[in-house]
């Protein structure tokens, strides 16, 4: 007998807003503390300092103020759980806007003003069923803005790795999105029920083709805590790695998703 059809997640769009806002917040009151020296400082993300990272921060949150700004496309063109997969193209594009953007803003928190404020604005009475013209695709507002979680917090995480002691809260919700959209995509990525990936205390998804289990532990296994899971699906940590130092508990013959990862380039 065929397995049931998996339904896709669903995000509550009001908490959704309330989680890209807050974490938006958080890196901003962090960002206003930086020196000059800290600024300067080089992350992990190729050339790029750390002025530019957070220049890229508002870019990624002002997306959501332009794509409102535009006409409403016709149809919709990407799924939540494609749009992991769509970002790799546009690595180049979004590279040199990053740079222009921190040449052009000097000033981080006039820049961090304004787009909280342009978001808060056009978050007030835009339906989460408005058809967004992203880049990557056309998308539902509610949809994209599952996606503005990603972005926070996978680049919060990237600050906090590039300043020492800088310590930037992650806001609950948006963590957690972040985690379940990203675990929902390996599960996209390698359907099946061989394996089960767990992220305590947010995500638990079954993927890889094989035998699947029905009661009891299933042979094979996966294990980590969401930051760690996050830095593998966004190629910040190699599987092996996280591996051998303990970060990831592997067990099983289908416990081996490093050549599954990472999920976004």
């Amino acid at each position: 007998m065929p397995s049931a059809k998996k339904r896709t997640r669903t995000y509550d769009p009001a908490k959704i807003r309330t989680a890209t806002l807050a974490q938006f917040g958080n890196v901003r009151q962090a960002v206003r503390s930086l020196t000059a020296e800290q600024l300067a400082l080089p992350t992990r993300l190729g050339d790029w300092t750390v002025r530019e990272l957070a220049a890229h921060v508002t870019m990624a949150v002002e997306t959501v103020s332009r794509n409102l700004d535009r006409d409403e496309p016709a149809k919709p063109e990407l799924t939540l759980l494609d749009w992991p997969f769509a970002t790799v193209d546009r690595a180049g594009d979004i590279a040199d806007g990053t740079r222009e953007l921190a040449a052009a803003n000097p000033d981080l928190d006039a820049l961090y003003t304004r787009t909280e404020e342009r978001l808060t604005q056009k978050l007030a009475d835009a339906p989460g069923d408005r058809l967004l013209a992203a880049r990557t695709g056309a998308m539902t507002l509610a949809d994209y803005l599952v996606t503005r979680t990603v972005e926070l917090v996978v680049h919060t995480d990237d600050l906090n790795a590039a300043v020492p002691g800088l310590d930037i809260p992650y806001d609950r919700q948006a963590l957690a999105a972040c985690t379940r959209l990203l675990a929902d995509a390996l599960a996209a990525r390698a359907p099946g029920g061989s394996t089960e990936v767990r992220i305590p205390p947010y995500a638990v998804v079954q993927c890889v083709e094989g035998p699947r289990h029905t009661r009891g532990t299933p042979p094979n296994v996966v294990e980590t805590d969401p930051l760690t899971w996050i830095r593998l699906a966004t190629g910040r940590l190699a599987w092996r790695d996280a591996v051998a130092d303990a970060k990831v508990s592997a067990s099983g013959e289908r416990a081996d998703l490093g050549g599954l990862l990472p999920l976004m380039g």
